[in-house]
């Protein structure tokens, strides 16, 4: 038995059909004005979740490039500090030297013990070093001054502790370096070897003021044992900063890989869509015409 074919019916199909038109129609636009391919779940149901695991991973890096660049800075104005640190140690064993030779007794012996205490302030001044406001030499206690007023600076206790900056699953590094690494644990405390920096220039001072060339070459064997230890420090510091740099390539290599993955999932290839777009539209357009010539019929054709 042949179907009937009624006039709602054919007025239905045309809806329809329009309606599919005007979806396709309304999604290569959403795509022109977007530039991505997907827009909603419903777009593409894998792709989704490819898309987000990406962003996450992106936005993640993004933090750990964060975390880089704050530690670049730091490390590089640390080392740069230690360089100031090792200049002073420098001069003051220049000092040393010519004051235990036996020859400058007296009136330079004085003239001496002055520049070595003006070193011992700014020794002192590179201990309480800040870097954005932050005291770089107070281990997590970055707020507080490491060797304050009122307390001599070889007495004083710097935090110990060392902070660490993720930069990766499972890749954590120490981005600072403490007080008593790099001017030895207060005189008298546990570790204390008798090397304390500020101890030490401060004895040699008090030595010269007083002619004492003896007790001047027993902390000049003192002072070049802390100045190998700074010379570590900062062998130590040099060190993580060239991972630092290795890491920092290979995020901006994963931030590259990522964004590339991301685009390919996510964004439109800008041609296609346009070149779609305009067949939808004339795909619309024949459809609305088709449908104007089916409804074109009225009630009065049928009763002629």
């Amino acid at each position: 038995m042949s179907l009937r074919v009624t006039q709602g019916m054919l007025h239905s199909q045309m809806l329809r059909n329009i309606n599919n038109n005007v979806g396709r129609l309304d999604k290569y636009q959403e795509m022109q004005s977007t530039g991505r391919k997907i827009n909603k779940p419903s777009d593409d149901a894998v792709g989704i979740t490819y898309a987000l695991r990406y962003r996450s991973e992106i936005s993640m890096n993004e933090q750990y490039q964060k975390n880089l660049d704050m530690a670049k800075s730091l490390v590089e104005h640390s080392d740069t500090t230690l360089g100031q640190i090792g200049d002073v140690l420098l001069r003051v064993k220049e000092l040393t030297v010519q004051g235990v030779n036996g020859t400058n007794l007296g009136s330079p012996m004085k003239a001496i013990a002055t520049e070595l205490e003006q070193l011992y302030q700014q020794m002192v001044s590179l201990g309480n070093d800040q870097l954005n406001g932050r005291y770089i030499f107070n281990g997590q206690f970055t707020d507080k001054l490491p060797y304050p007023d009122g307390v001599l600076p070889q007495d004083a206790q710097s935090d110990p502790q060392l902070i660490n900056y993720k930069f990766a699953a499972g890749v954590t590094i120490p981005i600072n370096i403490t007080g008593n690494e790099v001017f030895g644990p207060p005189v008298g405390s546990a570790g204390d070897q008798g090397d304390n920096m500020f101890a030490v220039i401060k004895g040699l001072a008090d030595a010269f003021n007083s002619d004492d060339t003896a007790t001047a070459s027993s902390l000049l064997v003192k002072l070049e044992q802390r100045f190998q230890k700074v010379l570590d420090v900062r062998s130590d510091v040099g060190a993580r900063a060239n991972r630092i740099d290795l890491i920092d390539n290979r995020l901006k290599d994963l931030d590259l890989n990522l964004n590339e993955l991301s685009g390919k999932t996510e964004d439109a290839d800008m041609a296609e869509v346009i070149m779609n777009l305009k067949m939808a539209e004339n795909v619309y357009q024949a459809s609305l015409s088709t449908g104007a010539k089916v409804i074109q019929p009225s009630l009065v054709d049928f009763l002629r």
